[in-house]
């Protein structure tokens, strides 16, 4: 595929309903939208859109993720299952209480995942009705969760999400993308969500062949939207955990051979290196959104 000029339209792909999504123009913009002044006359101010990952129960910031930006892209892990920092909070802080967690972090973080599940195997079966136990929690983070998002939102899945319950959810102005595209206000999105199979085992991991045919499905876009990062290893080292998480080669090989104007992901919470560049294409972790409360900012000219 040939990589299209800076300047050239994209006109592949589409929103999963079949229409394109555009993001609302001038016309309608929020309260607030800035005006800046050039000489003798009023110019509408730059496209912002802020863009946060790695959100992890954070509704109370997400609520303010949005402020004073056109859009808001989310590139999922809204749910948090575990605090590596609070070991009370998080679903399972709150089911077995934070000395159950505290060993479960420990034999994670020693990378002895399978001592780690046969240990939760054991608190899981103290619980009744574990499922339905899970569902409730589930439910209950993303009520207040999807409550939070403003609009409009452009949103995909983490690896720690659970897509079937997201229907559930969504309102008018809240758009899930995965393996689709969406265009706001001249730029085309393309959005990649979940992750790669790995000892973890979270909830929506996939194959590295599924996760490839939807970074084919988006093509060429301005910004190439994932949740995990592409595999270089300067992007995928966490400096803290200690330990390489796993990035897409699809991703990689589609950033060398279209050349967007960004790649943007998350997933690697403290990252050996936060950008990195190929080609033309900046690549950037938008950052833990949990751990600091505050959005990415990607500007643009009308």
């Amino acid at each position: 595929m040939t990589a299209a000029r800076p300047d050239s339209p994209r006109h592949r792909g589409g929103s999963p309903d079949g229409g394109q999504r555009r993001l609302a123009g001038p016309q309608t913009r929020p309260a607030g939208a800035r005006v800046s002044r050039g000489p003798g006359r009023h110019r509408v101010a730059d496209v912002r859109v802020h863009v946060v990952s790695d959100v992890h129960g954070s509704a109370d910031a997400l609520a303010r993720a949005g402020d004073g930006a056109d859009a808001l892209v989310c590139l999922g892990d809204l749910l948090l299952f575990v605090d590596y920092a609070d070991h009370g909070a998080g679903i399972l802080g709150e089911i077995f209480g934070a000395e159950a967690v505290g060993r479960f972090v420990e034999l994670r973080t020693a990378r002895r995942f399978d001592e780690a599940r046969e240990f939760t195997r054991s608190l899981w079966a103290r619980v009744p009705d574990r499922e339905a136990t899970v569902g409730a929690a589930i439910r209950e983070q993303y009520a207040r969760l999807f409550a939070a998002l403003p609009t409009p939102t452009y949103l995909t899945y983490g690896n720690v999400d659970v897509p079937t319950v997201w229907p559930d959810f969504v309102r008018d102005g809240v758009h899930v993308l995965d393996g689709s595209t969406a265009d706001l206000d001249g730029w085309r999105f393309g959005f990649v969500g979940g992750g790669l199979r790995s000892p973890m085992r979270t909830p929506y991991e996939v194959s590295d062949e599924e996760f490839a045919a939807k970074v084919a499905a988006v093509g060429e876009v301005d910004v190439l939207c994932s949740h995990i990062p592409p595999a270089l290893p300067e992007l995928t080292y966490d400096v803290v955990a200690r330990r390489f998480e796993r990035g897409s080669e699809a991703l990689l090989d589609a950033i060398r051979t279209t050349q967007p104007r960004y790649a943007l992901f998350g997933h690697v919470h403290q990252p050996l290196q936060r950008r990195a560049r190929i080609g033309r294409t900046e690549c950037v972790n938008v950052g833990h959104f949990r751990g600091s409360g505050r959005p990415w900012v990607l500007r643009w000219e009308r």
